[in-house]
């Protein structure tokens, strides 16, 4: 569908420096400068956004520079996203979609498979603050199979749950002795004098779960940090 915006706020610049109130019918690079202040430089075809472009957002400063297909985000492209994450790869009708790599403004990384906007598929999250290492199979956003890797070289590998370690597993420890076991889950639910956790407009809080370990063996190990993936 071609840009129509109609109304003199809306500019249409062709590579040969001819203005239009439409990109109907158009074929090549331009500029579009939208009525809400959002700019577009890249190339069209038939009057839609179409081969490698940048569009800068003006209401929150993100920025999209890559290939386009259709007016969408549609093969590699970066985005910069206004709360400083990053994402980097591929895109298929405007959404997250192949293997890519994500940067959070915390620092963490995940590289890996994405579908239609989720974590789907193989994939490594790296934790910045601890170093530590999920790596498997994800779906839906989520590790469902796969190792914790901590950076002295220890893991746990086996099921999860939330992100988090569930069912049976094991722990191999950096002599080579291996602990076999499972983890529970139980949500952890706030007590009657406790206030509720303040969270920014819009936000839903997070569910919290503890974890309880249970030895196949008579070795006993004292319950492990989980960071939270975001």
């Amino acid at each position: 569908m071609a840009e129509e915006e109609g109304g003199p706020k809306y500019l249409f610049t062709t590579e040969n420096d001819e203005t239009k109130t439409t990109s109907r019918g158009y074929t090549g690079k331009a500029v579009a400068q939208y009525p809400n202040g959002d700019v577009y430089e890249g190339y069209y075809v038939e009057g839609v956004r179409e081969g490698f472009g940048i569009y800068r957002y003006a209401s929150n400063n993100e920025k999209y520079e890559g290939e386009w297909k259709k007016n969408l985000k549609d093969g590699i492209g970066r985005m910069n996203y206004a709360d400083g994450g990053d994402y980097y790869g591929f895109w298929e009708n405007g959404r997250r979609h192949g293997e890519g790599v994500f940067t959070y403004k915390n620092g963490d990384m995940y590289s890996g498979w994405w579908k239609f906007g989720e974590k789907e598929g193989t994939g490594t999250y790296t934790f910045k603050s601890t170093g530590m290492k999920l790596f498997g199979e994800w779906t839906a956003g989520q590790i469902t199979q796969g190792k914790w890797i901590y950076p002295n070289g220890m893991y746990y590998e086996g099921g999860f749950s939330n992100n988090k370690p569930k069912g049976d597993g094991k722990w191999v420890f950096k002599n080579g002795n291996v602990l076999s076991g499972m983890y529970d889950q139980k949500e952890v639910v706030p007590g009657e004098d406790e206030a509720p956790e303040e969270l920014p407009e819009g936000e839903v809080a997070k569910t919290k779960y503890s974890l309880e370990w249970h030895s196949h063996t008579n070795i006993t190990e004292s319950a492990h940090k989980v960071n939270s993936v975001e």
